[in-house]
């Protein structure tokens, strides 16, 4: 008996944990787990890592070992030998290598700057995408109710024109608001399975509940409030400018390198050699076993003369390079400065818009409640009505829009800028309703 007890218990367990709402936090933590994207940018990055290590070989010694074994047979005379060798070199002058090696840890930066930009692209399409969600969840019940709401309408002016109050009129145009209605209401059900698509894909599944936003959430402008304190941030911390920085600087390493094809260089080197060497003849199987070992340590110099003007050809190559670099740094800055000014604007204007819409919302409400009485009392028609509900819930779809739109303007500024981590998805996720 007390086995059948825990039954039911367990299960409702199970339910209840089955239907638990998700917020954007959890979404956001098995997106860093599952997303394609993001896990294409970290093992770019991990593999980026080596960059450094690479270019750091080119400094240091280089040890080989190389050998072989050779015998003739047939003949009169045979003979074998056997040989073995180890060199050691270690570049005590190569401008190339060391600018190579500098160029290596600006690689390794720049690695880095891309994976943490792969990881803010993440936050926004992850907020991107439930915010999505819930846009179109809410437009689904506004169109729900609104079409319910028409077809309490479309009833009642089939009543008043079976009682002679109305004319065929009001039916037919409530009718028509109805499929209207209807229509509205299919493609918001599309719409919203489009949403859920676009968020399963980053998640690896299909998403579950979400919670909503809370009711009447109020959203403030983005610290500082000031405009000109985000495009400076921007300026040198989006990191398109960090990563076109990084190339520039990185272009310039490669001058540098290509013009030391002009340079001469200079190792050290140290050799070991040993050669074992067997002679006999077949008629009386005497032989002559002789070695030879060698030993050596120098110095080993090499001045380039002419190479074909390759090394002329190349440097021309890395300077106009250079200089494409250079106006790809320009190019990003403008470009971050753009993208800021934007969606600071962008919350700006939709925290107005917002205000706007709540009230246009009360008034709108009110609005229908007047036509709906007018209609009762004979000083309204059917059509007054329904473009009262038709205002009202184009309102709160709007209103419900610029909320989300504003949230995301607010991250994407962030984004611009280069200031975006995780506790500002955190903050955000303060405004849901639990």
């Amino acid at each position: 008996m007390r086995f059948r007890t825990v039954i039911p218990l367990f299960a409702g367990l199970l339910l209840s944990a089955a239907v638990s709402a998700t917020d954007l936090m959890d979404i956001y933590m098995e997106a860093l787990a599952n997303d394609p994207q993001y896990a294409s940018a970290r093992a770019a990055n991990t593999a980026g890592q080596e960059k450094k290590t690479q270019g750091l070989s080119k400094l240091l010694p280089n040890l080989g070992a190389s050998g072989g074994y050779a015998r003739n047979y047939p003949g009169d005379t045979q003979y074998s030998e056997n040989k073995y060798g180890i060199t050691l070199t270690q570049p005590l002058f190569n401008i190339a290598a060391y600018q190579n090696y500098e160029r290596s840890k600006l690689e390794t930066e720049l690695s880095d700057a891309q994976f943490a930009e792969a990881k803010q692209d993440l936050m926004i399409r992850v907020a991107d995408a439930y915010f999505a969600v819930l846009t179109a969840q809410d437009v689904l019940a506004f169109s729900e109710i609104q079409k319910e709401a028409v077809s309490h309408q479309l009833a009642l002016a089939r009543r008043n024109f079976e009682v002679g109050n109305t004319t065929i009129t009001d039916t037919h145009e409530a009718v028509a608001r109805y499929n209207l209605a209807e229509a509205e209401e299919i493609a918001a059900i599309n719409e919203l399975e489009v949403r859920k698509t676009a968020l399963e894909e980053i998640i690896g599944h299909p998403p579950g509940v979400l919670d909503p936003l809370r009711e009447h959430v109020l959203l403030k402008m983005p610290e500082p409030a000031i405009i000109t304190d985000w495009v400076t941030t921007a300026e040198n911390g989006n990191y398109k400018v960090v990563e076109s920085q990084l190339a520039y600087e990185m272009a310039k390493r490669q001058t540098a390198i290509s013009k030391a094809g002009h340079a001469p260089t200079v190792d050290l080197v140290a050799a070991y050699n040993h050669t074992n060497h067997d002679q006999y003849t077949m008629d009386n199987r005497r032989g002559l076993e002789t070695f030879n070992s060698s030993k050596m340590i120098g110095i080993q110099w090499n001045i380039p003369l002419f190479s074909g003007f390759e090394t002329s050809s190349k440097v021309k190559e890395s300077v106009s390079l250079e200089e494409k670099s250079r106006s790809d740094l320009e190019a990003a800055k403008r470009n971050a400065v753009q993208q800021t000014r934007q969606y600071f604007l962008s919350v700006s204007s939709g925290l107005s818009q917002i205000r706007a819409l709540e009230s246009a919302e009360t008034a709108s409400l009110s609005s229908l409640e007047s036509n709906k009485l007018g209609y009762e009392v004979g000083v309204r028609i059917n059509i007054d009505v329904l473009n009262a509900e038709q205002q009202l819930y184009e309102t709160r779809k709007n209103l419900t829009r610029a909320r989300n739109d504003t949230i995301m303007y607010g991250l994407k500024l962030k984004r611009a800028a280069g200031t975006l981590v995780e506790d500002d998805l955190q903050e955000v996720n303060l405004l849901l309703k639990k």
